[in-house]
């Protein structure tokens, strides 16, 4: 089985006048620029993709004046190689594969299967340890900010635009601090609206364009979710 091409090192350099997010919260900071006129609207929601992506929603929430909530979403890694993304599933057993890297690489489905119950299994751990015994927030009618430290393929932030489809929101935006070019025009597909606050064309991985990119704990996810539902109330 050839191996994926491996991404760039969240070190690698960058031109000089691609200036890198000092950390996450920064990134959200700088995003919520972008999302300006969703700012103190009752119908607002965001909705961050742990566990990168609750330090930047939590300052776009905040900056906005709206709810923060999450949505847990479960890349599906290759067989032996779970850091390579073949697709990636959300709630509701939502899936979306990578048909180009399948096909590519001769994945069989019961291959494909196999990592997707797995993943299933962690995706609702992992929901019962953010949440708890809280329910998912109502999003039928209301406007939800998908939010996330950037994109890469793009196929975690494809499967939560998916499964929030048949919630009925009146719109889904897709809102990340960088993406690449390509990734970011393949979401308008998905979303309603679409807003990568950069989009470089030498764009090789998401830690590339943050000075510090330290892995998210979930200790740090539940104590983010705590202090917004204290400021929410």
């Amino acid at each position: 089985m050839p191996d994926p091409a491996p991404e760039t090192p969240a070190h690698a350099p960058v031109e000089r006048d691609e200036a890198r997010f000092a950390d996450r919260r920064d990134a959200g900071r700088v995003l919520a620029g972008r999302l300006s006129s969703y700012a103190h609207r009752d119908d607002v929601l965001v909705l961050a993709l742990p566990r990168g992506g609750v330090p930047v929603g939590a300052e776009v929430a905040r900056a906005l004046g709206v709810p923060l909530d999450i949505l847990v979403v479960r890349k599906l890694g290759l067989p032996g190689q779970p850091e390579y993304a073949m697709g990636a599933i959300a709630m509701g057993d939502v899936r979306v594969l990578n048909t180009q890297v399948i096909q590519q690489l001769a994945l069989s489905y019961s291959a494909i299967d196999l990592v997707t119950r797995a993943e299933i299994r962690e995706l609702h751990r992992r929901e019962k340890l953010y949440r708890g015994d809280r329910a998912m927030p109502v999003v039928e009618g209301r406007v939800l900010i998908l939010v996330d430290d950037g994109m890469a393929t793009g196929a975690s932030m494809r499967a939560a635009v998916q499964a929030l489809r048949d919630l009925h929101p009146a719109r889904i935006v897709v809102a990340v601090p960088v993406s690449s070019p390509q990734t970011c025009h393949l979401l308008t597909q998905d979303a309603d609206e679409v807003i990568c606050a950069r989009t470089p064309e030498r764009f090789r991985s998401v830690g590339q364009w943050y000075e510090r990119f330290e892995q998210t704990s979930d200790e740090e996810v539940r104590r983010v979710l705590a202090e917004s539902l204290v400021s929410s109330n």
